[in-house]
């Protein structure tokens, strides 16, 4: 299984960045990701270790954790390519993207 793993401090600076930059652009796709991330975050502290979910529930997350390691590798090498833009100061090298 694929994983992306972030610290919580660019988890936190993911936040405040989505939460100061809300304009232009891609308002709603950045209103969506913090709403993901928020609430992925939230879950992930209320599951108690070896809790089991519904099997609808595991699905979900799994085709959801797959959309997001697509849409993230594509951004990434964009920006990278780009050189002009940043990804406001996350370290890339520690960003872990599968597994």
């Amino acid at each position: 299984m694929s994983k992306i793993i972030i610290t919580e401090s660019q988890f936190e600076k993911i936040k405040q960045t989505l939460q100061e930059n809300h304009e232009g652009g891609s308002y709603m796709a950045k209103q969506q990701l913090f709403t993901i991330a928020t609430l992925a975050h939230k879950m992930w502290e209320m599951m108690e270790e070896g809790e089991q979910l519904e099997d609808w529930m595991e699905t979900k997350i799994s085709q959801s954790e797959q959309s997001i390691i697509s849409v993230v590798k594509s951004f990434m090498y964009d920006e990278m390519e780009d050189r002009k833009k940043g990804m406001g100061g996350i370290d890339l090298d520690g960003l872990i993207i599968g597994q």
